[in-house]
């Protein structure tokens, strides 16, 4: 989160750093919580923390509810920082809006407003009980980064794209091999991203290769085991494939009427659902594709290779987030480039001068991770 350019910086270095904290509270819940959005709170009195929580589990408290409980007789007068404007309705849990009014809190700041047509409007709710609320003070977009998929207006799933490349940019040692590039401690984190995605993709020549499961293991058990997608034009990817082993979220193909209709029996007799989704340049649609998983209740999709997709998609302005991994070896010139753009359509996403990263690079095991989105988004 940038709150130094964001609308945070209207407010004091006290309460910036309480709504901070509370946004790192709402992170705790990943891959717990979706559908819910991340929510974090924190209960200060006279300068001093009296209650902390945050939405642990789908249908569990909120995190106002939880920091209230911790509280008790301590959240009379004291000021509440929640990192999303508290909801005013009965839904799952009681409004939180109304817990925070009966508890004897005076002062309520909130990070991002809630969109939602319900549950919204809880900081003009809290007014007319009295009491001084104060904002949103995300901007859309910082909102958006906490909570991608609560906040997707558009038609689309919201898409990032990870890549665990060389140094010499570089994604296997040549075509057809499998090739590990990054590090186990990289592995286990590309585990715990996953499990707050609604969808895992892949295209079949990573599917083939590689016969990954595409399921998360880890400290993480999500509450909603992701999708396991592989974009198939032909029907390549054999229905022996390990993505079909039972165990993890539901397994989609999105094909083209060029795949056969034997490779979808043995397909669908593993469990797994074949759906047609209309051509488009060297293969299927990829933004029919991605209509397809969003009305399939899909809002958010990881999209972890191959090269060939995640150029598709970079070029077609689908992706909102890239991740890269950037592992300490080199490949040498007969490796796989990670993005071999010659095979993509003319961009119509933005130059890679436009994307900007967002915090800073950080160490995983040895490798190095890099966050962009597209600029001015």
């Amino acid at each position: 989160m940038e709150s130094s350019s964001g609308l945070m910086g209207t407010i004091s270095a006290e309460d910036r750093r309480f709504l901070r904290r509370a946004l790192e509270l709402g992170r705790r819940g990943w891959g717990h919580v979706q559908p819910n959005p991340l929510v974090g709170c924190v209960l200060v009195k006279d300068g001093q923390v009296v209650g902390e929580g945050w939405h642990r589990e789908f249908g569990g408290p909120h995190a106002e509810v939880v920091a209230l409980g911790i509280a008790g007789s301590d959240a009379g007068g004291a000021t509440a920082y929640v990192s999303l404007e508290p909801c005013r309705h009965q839904g799952k849990t009681p409004p939180c809006a109304q817990a925070l009014s009966a508890a004897g809190i005076t002062r309520v700041l909130f990070g991002a407003a809630d969109p939602g047509e319900q549950s919204g409007g809880g900081g003009q709710a809290l007014r007319e009980m009295g009491l001084e609320v104060v904002g949103p003070l995300l901007t859309p977009r910082e909102a958006q980064r906490e909570n991608p998929g609560f906040f997707r207006k558009d038609g689309r799933p919201w898409v990032a794209l990870k890549l665990a490349i060389s140094l010499d940019g570089k994604i296997s040692s040549r075509s057809g091999q499998r090739t590990p590039i990054s590090g186990a401690e990289s592995g286990e984190e590309v585990h715990r991203l996953r499990a707050g995605f609604d969808a895992i993709l892949v295209g079949s020549h990573t599917a083939r290769v590689d016969d990954p499961l595409l399921t998360v293991r880890g400290d993480i058990i999500p509450a909603v085991p992701p999708r396991r997608v592989i974009l198939d034009t032909t029907g390549k990817v054999s229905p022996a494939s390990s993505v079909l082993e039972p165990g993890g979220g539901p397994v989609i193909f999105l094909t083209s009427g060029a795949s056969s209709s034997a490779w979808r029996d043995g397909v669908r007799a593993r469990g797994g659902s074949v759906v047609e989704v209309p051509a488009g340049r060297g293969g299927v649609s990829l933004s029919s594709a991605l209509e397809v998983l969003r009305l399939d209740g899909a809002r958010t999709i990881l999209c972890e290779g191959g090269g060939v997709l995640g150029a598709g998609l970079l070029h077609a302005g689908l992706v909102d987030r890239l991740y890269l991994i950037v592992a300490p070896r080199l490949i040498g010139p007969e490796g796989v480039p990670a993005l071999p753009l010659e095979k993509a359509p003319a961009p119509a996403g933005p130059r890679s001068s436009d994307w900007e990263q967002i915090g800073e690079p950080r160490r995983v095991g040895n490798d190095t991770w890099i966050t962009l989105e597209p600029g001015g988004a």
